[in-house]
């Protein structure tokens, strides 16, 4: 069943493909989801994610030639956030801001 809904890991995709700017490719999305979300993500889980994302419309890829000699010449996907899920990452952020309101005192606090 297709939702317009998003999982955690699918908005943190997105959300890394967004912080791309203009080299948006999977392997950069993978490095950025290790060191800023301190995840470790195989390739199979990424590149399922990705197909899903595109599968709900979230997301589009083209393929690049690789201008690195270690690729062997194989090309890269440059992934593209769409309009719909430009509107999904929005909805997610909406929602989260609206339960974590009220609750810094609590969060923020030591433990």
């Amino acid at each position: 069943m297709a939702t317009d809904k998003l999982g955690e890991f699918e908005l943190l995709v997105l959300l890394s493909i967004l912080r791309q700017g203009d080299e948006p490719f999977a392997n950069r999305v993978r490095d950025d989801l290790e060191e800023h979300a301190h995840r470790r993500v195989t390739r199979g889980a990424l590149y399922r994610t990705l197909d899903r994302l595109a599968d709900k419309g979230f997301l589009r890829w083209s393929l690049d030639t690789a201008e690195v000699p270690e690729r062997g010449g194989h090309p890269v996907r440059r992934l593209e956030v769409t309009e719909a899920g430009l509107a999904a990452v929005r909805r997610s952020r909406d929602v989260l801001t609206s339960f974590l309101r009220g609750l810094d005192p609590l969060l923020d606090a030591p433990s």
